[in-house]
């Protein structure tokens, strides 16, 4: 089972630090990695993180104010942590509801602690691995990793099959992406992948090809932070060689 959680810090080295404890750790997946408070809010409402870790070295109030913010737009608040290299910040953290406060440079025991009291804290997320295509009376279940991606067609999605095969529902994409397993990813207005199928990213042609069919599918400008999330999370288990 995974957790969503996204960084907010421009330290770059700290980034790649708190990614290898949480994915050491806890079973937490990397949304974004945002810069600043504009490019945090954006990614909080967009990918609705569970955890959100931001780094008060810097701007804290401003960060301060981006919660109290974040009340206007959601129901329930993702479980804030605050990282700083000085305990100035802790009092204002606490005032503010943050779950902790870790302390530069960081203690790989504190934050396993801390982890394993958030999971606790934490509800269980059942994502369901098979999905169930309604039209009238007929009801087709369909295994997830089967599916290659999913396009939208008007006011219906075509499910594109490992088999070549397609299946048809009447709804709209936006209706399933919230429904699948965290290795779909959107990608395009009108594309949602199966990133175990993924095995090319071409930022030059804008185009994802994957395994199993020819034709690439293009991704857009609006989830470039989407295929980079992906980029990364493919380049993790693999030998990177670069051509030039």
């Amino acid at each position: 089972m995974q957790y969503k959680y996204a960084i907010l810090d421009s330290d770059a080295t700290s980034n790649l630090q708190l990614q290898h404890y949480m994915e050491d750790y806890g079973d937490f997946s990397c949304t974004t990695i945002s810069k600043n408070k504009e490019e945090g809010l954006k990614s909080i409402l967009k990918f609705s993180p569970d955890v959100v870790i931001i780094n008060l070295n810097e701007l804290a109030e401003s960060y301060f104010n981006m919660i109290t913010e974040l009340h206007q737009y959601v129901d329930k608040l993702p479980i804030f942590i605050g990282i700083s290299k000085t305990k100035e910040h802790a009092y204002d953290a606490i005032k503010n509801n943050f779950y902790d406060y870790w302390l530069q440079p960081y203690s790989e025991y504190e934050i396993l602690k801390s982890l394993l009291k958030l999971k606790k804290r934490l509800p269980k997320k059942n994502t369901p691995q098979t999905i169930c295509l309604k039209s009238y009376r007929d009801f087709q279940y369909i295994d997830t990793d089967n599916i290659l991606y999913l396009k939208a067609d008007n006011n219906a999605t075509d499910f594109h099959m490992n088999d070549g095969s397609i299946n048809n529902a009447y709804k709209t994409l936006k209706t399933f992406e919230n429904q699948l397993p965290p290795n779909f990813v959107r990608i395009h207005q009108s594309y949602i992948v199966n990133t175990n199928y993924v095995s090319r990213i071409n930022y030059g042609k804008s185009i994802c090809a994957l395994k199993l069919t020819k034709a690439p599918l293009p991704f857009s400008k609006s989830y470039r932070l989407n295929v980079d999330e992906l980029k990364k999370i493919l380049s993790r288990n693999t030998i990177s060689s670069s051509l030039n």
